[in-house]
């Protein structure tokens, strides 16, 4: 959330950038709104101002034994107007609150401008794809003939975009999770958490899935409760509501989780295999920053992100997204897209962002710093680390071989009992 006084004092800057998102946020029906406050505030003030004055007049009248009735009775009706007054103030402020939750956040600087992702340049490379001697095939295919993904169970168990992992391809899933997590925990210091996969109203709110992204989330029937949609929103409100020591920062956690989205607007896309899921397991790193320090904290995250597929010899690339592709509540964006060969193209499998004050305005996390003074807001980023079913996609799809088996990474060996090599048929 933007900070309400920072529109206020900075309109044309704030204009300037919503502009610069492609955001169609309504800044007159704001400054309608804050002007309409700042009216019934300056009435109220008045009136009370007025009521302190009388009162003061009563006390005087009853002291010098004189009837003050008539100041009574006018100060009851200036009391209902306040009250009336105050009634309206609080209506004014939570369309003020909601128009604020309804804004996403201001693009740093360094973002190129562009209108979406084929805007979006490219920052680098590594690896190489590999070379095929045949028509490499896609994962789904891959996965079916080794016995491994079981699509049609899936549906007749829940519906579509679900699948049940078989044997290979359940262990090869929670390897590649262990995989990650011990590189994130071990290597690059980060704090292993394993938070509820269902959240309240406030959580998603504090880190802006809510109110504006309600379609993309199940909801519990019946209750307040909802499936989180990445464990970036159970992780970033550990803290909410809390105030944090400079000494702490920054904080840096990881969580495998579950994450369960709708995919409400992606009719027609990704129907088949499991780049486009409704339920997919995530490693998710989130850290807790100084504000002078988020702006390092993000590239050494993505380079956290891009150590793992590094690690499992994936050929990838990383894209700046422009100012028209980012996330609601980022200020600056990465993303990883790793090559897949059976499509033949890249596809996203991190996503790292900084997200500045905006998630922490939102859910009031701040810190002190050692010196003392004031409190300020943290900045807090968020990246994937990775998705777990795109690695196993890209994994696949990468090590496939002429006869139908697949190779796997050697870094996978230990979390695959030595594994190296899925071959075909139904033993596979």
């Amino acid at each position: 959330m933007l900070d309400l006084k920072f529109i206020r004092a900075n309109m044309d800057t704030v204009r300037a950038a919503l502009a610069r998102r492609r955001a169609k946020v309504d800044l007159d029906a704001f400054t309608a709104l804050d002007e309409a406050r700042r009216a019934l505030i300056q009435e109220t003030e008045a009136l009370k101002a007025e009521r302190n004055a009388v009162s003061k007049e009563v006390g005087q009248r009853k002291r010098e034994g004189q009837g003050a009735d008539d100041l009574v009775a006018r100060m009851g009706a200036v009391g209902e107007r306040i009250k009336a007054l105050d009634a309206e103030l609080r209506e004014v402020d939570a369309k003020v609150q909601d128009w604020l939750l309804s804004v996403p956040n201001m693009p740093d600087q360094s973002v190129p401008d562009g209108a979406d992702e084929k805007d979006n340049p490219e920052l680098l490379r590594w690896g190489a794809p590999p070379q095929f001697d045949f028509a490499p095939k896609e994962h789904w295919e891959l996965g079916a003939a080794l016995g491994g993904l079981d699509f049609e169970r899936a549906a007749k168990l829940t519906g579509s975009r679900f699948v049940v992992y078989r044997g290979w391809a359940a262990r090869l899933e929670r390897a590649l999770a262990a995989f990650m997590l011990d590189m994130q925990t071990t290597e690059h210091g980060y704090f292993e958490v394993m938070p509820p996969v269902i959240v309240n109203r406030e959580t998603l709110t504090a880190t802006g899935q809510l109110p504006k992204f309600a379609d993309d989330l199940f909801k519990l029937e019946n209750s307040e409760y909802f499936l989180i949609p990445t464990a970036e929103v159970p992780v970033t409100n550990l803290h909410r509501d809390e105030t944090l020591d400079e000494a702490d920062l920054p904080l840096k956690y990881t969580a495998w989780t579950g994450c369960f989205r709708s995919e409400a607007g992606s009719y027609g896309k990704d129907t088949r295999g499991l780049i486009r899921m409704h339920q997919f397991q995530k490693v998710e790193l989130v850290r807790f920053e100084r504000p002078e320090d988020s702006g390092a904290a993000l590239e050494q995250m993505r380079g956290h992100a891009e150590a793992v597929l590094q690690r499992l010899g994936l050929h990838y690339r990383v894209v700046t997204l422009c100012t028209g592709d980012m996330g609601f509540g980022a200020t600056k964006t990465y993303d990883i897209e790793v090559w897949l060969p059976g499509q033949n193209t890249f596809r996203e499998i991190s996503s790292c962002s900084n997200c500045g004050d905006f998630q922490a305005r939102r859910g009031n996390i701040r810190f002190r710093r050692r010196e003392g003074g004031k409190s300020e807001l943290v900045h807090t980023l968020n990246g994937s680390g990775l998705a777990v079913g795109r690695t196993l996609v890209a994994v696949l799809e990468n090590g496939q071989q002429a006869d139908g088996s697949v190779v796997l990474p050697d870094a996978l060996a230990p979390y695959m009992g030595g594994r190296k090599v899925l071959g075909p048929g139904p033993g596979a």
